[in-house]
């Protein structure tokens, strides 16, 4: 649930890069403010170059700001402590391609310090939360794109985050995937996560996201609820159940005498090629068709919950 409480604020924040003789050479952050709310899916947009890696590496202290001031979870983001509290998806997925996927997640359990046999118990349920249980023995480097992104994923989540930051979730996934992303993205706010998901694929950030932050050239261009930014208030649409010929001939015949409309366009919705595509394929899992690629999961591993 969404609260009053700022897990993160930035406060005139700017990054500048500097060549060999101390020259300003990018200004890649310029003079940036926003606040990201506990419980929230928030969307970090913009074109390339426009700020935003650069922005997410100040938040992990991977860059150090040029000026501003910028905290999470009440304390600088130099602070140590805090980083317990992250869960962090990069741009690209990297892995030792000679762990398996199992060992992977394992790994990177010992890393935060987590007692074995919870170690154990987390690793189970990521693998089959991200579909991946039945080639758990498996070394990741054999593993396609998409299935190095769900151990990416299940990776993330490992520390049981109370912050998520998801940069390009979906790429590298199949439709399927995708949509898969898009659930669990939605299941970890309701179990009380925060999200800050950065994409250039902006369906998928309109299906997910309660609000979006849009950067250009460093500087925050937009910002605001979906609900809000994409309403267009001079169209109205009407939808009911099917009209045959002569019900559509009446009804655009009515709308033009009575409510002076000349611009009528009649016509039945159509299904998204996503959905239909996650349909048939959903019939084939149903179907039990074999495949050796990531499986099917719509659930939530416990330990996130």
């Amino acid at each position: 649930m969404e609260s009053n409480e700022i897990l993160i604020s930035a406060q005139n924040l700017s990054k500048i890069f500097y060549d060999f003789w101390h020259r300003p050479k990018a200004n890649a952050v310029d003079s940036i403010s926003f606040q990201v709310k506990k419980g929230e899916i928030v969307g970090f947009l913009g074109p390339n170059g426009s700020g935003k890696s650069t922005t997410i590496k100040m938040m992990l202290n991977l860059l150090y700001p040029t000026s501003g001031d910028l905290t999470l979870f009440g304390k600088s983001s130099s602070n140590v402590e805090i980083k317990a509290k992250i869960g962090y998806l990069p741009e690209e997925t990297y892995l030792y391609k000679y762990l398996t996927a199992e060992e992977s997640l394992c790994f990177y359990g010992r890393l935060f310090g987590l007692p074995s046999a919870e170690v154990k118990r987390r690793t189970t349920e990521l693998l089959e939360m991200a579909g991946l249980t039945h080639v758990r023995k498996r070394m990741v480097g054999e593993f396609s794109k998409g299935m190095a992104r769900r151990i990416g994923v299940a990776q993330s989540l490992i520390n049981n985050p109370e912050l998520l930051i998801l940069d390009e979730p979906t790429s590298g996934l199949d439709p399927l995937g995708c949509a898969e992303m898009k659930d669990l993205i939605v299941l970890l706010k309701s179990v009380g996560k925060t999200v800050l998901v950065c994409s250039h694929l902006l369906s998928d950030i309109e299906d997910v996201c309660d609000r979006v932050i849009i950067l250009y050239g460093g500087k925050i261009v937009s910002e605001g609820k979906l609900s809000e930014l994409l309403k267009i208030s001079s169209q109205d649409i009407i939808t009911m159940s099917r009209l045959d010929e002569k019900q559509k001939e009446e009804l655009a015949k009515f709308i033009c005498t009575n409510l002076g409309q000349n611009d009528i366009n009649i016509s039945s919705p159509k299904m998204s090629l996503e959905k239909y595509f996650i349909s048939v394929i959903k019939e084939a899992i149903e179907q039990n068709a074999y495949t050796a690629g990531a499986r099917h999961s719509d659930s939530i591993a416990q330990f996130l919950k």
